[in-house]
């Protein structure tokens, strides 16, 4: 399976930018599964200077500068990737949450001593009794990891509402919790938080989905933008995605950019200017596309 993505963002500001310093999490990632063809990024107006580069976490990440007045900025960004086909997901069996939370509190290998830094608070996404209570019930010592994870997913799924206009990037997880709505981010974030204070690895992941779906299927929830879900370690095998937005393990829909701990690790584009005024607008256009 093929995919052409592009994804153009434009700032426009009310006065002009002397200079902009600026990061973009926007080049697909190479991983299990996917392969990037190729992936080019165009900037308007052209950047003083350009770096890609491999972070931490192996993303692709693009550092650019802009230093000469400037009203608008417009990145865009064009990929072609190729999605193997996917293998069956796990259905239950395999290793159990108490097995998992003992392999995790011992680490034996490098796999689960990397996976250690996704169990612990980060930037955006607390840990708390709260969190962990939300689906306690589910994680039992002896019921297999995945089979809970599952249902936690479908658990966000079913309870929470798909709201585009209830939350920000800024919106406090505990607001979402507590008005049962949000937006793929959160969703991510909330089962990330409650996975780490339950004492489990969970990493965010952020990406695309298929923006229109194949003859007789339903589109996808945040089909239309870039968008977000989460993985979970099982240690002795590797990690596993999952979507609660659509209640889904990601498979040839779902296009991996990056992940981190959070979403503040893998932003899309973020930067500081200098000068642009009070007024300043953002808008943001994704498009998913089968090449073959």
């Amino acid at each position: 399976m093929k995919y052409r993505v592009k994804h153009t963002t434009r700032y426009s500001y009310s006065s002009p930018v002397s200079q902009g310093y600026n990061v973009a999490y926007l080049i697909p990632r190479d991983c299990r599964g996917q392969r990037v063809l190729q992936s080019n990024i165009r900037i308007a107006p052209a950047p003083s200077s350009q770096v890609r580069r491999a972070d931490y976490f192996g993303n692709t990440v693009c550092y650019f500068n802009v230093e000469r007045p400037h009203k608008s900025l417009e990145v865009t960004v064009e990929s072609d990737i190729e999605i193997a086909p996917s293998e069956s997901p796990l259905l239950g069996g395999g290793i159990t949450c108490g097995e998992v939370l003992s392999t995790l509190s011992s680490p034996m290998n490098h796999a689960d001593i990397d996976a250690s830094e996704y169990r612990v608070p980060s930037p955006m996404i607390g840990v708390s009794d709260e969190l962990a209570n939300y689906a306690r019930t589910l994680f039992t010592p002896e019921r297999p990891f995945i089979d809970a994870v599952g249902e936690l997913n479908g658990k966000i799924y079913r309870e929470f509402q798909y709201d585009p206009g209830f939350s920000t990037v800024a919106t406090p997880l505990a607001d979402v919790l507590a008005n049962k709505k949000g937006v793929c981010q959160d969703f991510a974030h909330l089962a990330i938080a409650v996975l780490r204070s339950l004492g489990y690895a969970a990493r965010y992941v952020s990406g695309y989905l298929e923006t229109l779906p194949p003859p007789g299927q339903q589109k996808l929830k945040g089909a239309d933008a870039s968008h977000a879900w989460f993985a979970v370690y099982v240690p002795g095998d590797d990690w596993h995605d999952f979507d609660p937005t659509n209640d889904v393990m990601p498979a040839d829909q779902h296009i991996t950019t990056a992940w981190g701990r959070d979403y503040s690790d893998v932003t899309p584009l973020k930067g500081v200017v200098f000068g642009g005024g009070r007024d300043q607008r953002l808008s943001v256009a994704v498009d998913v596309e089968r090449s073959s």
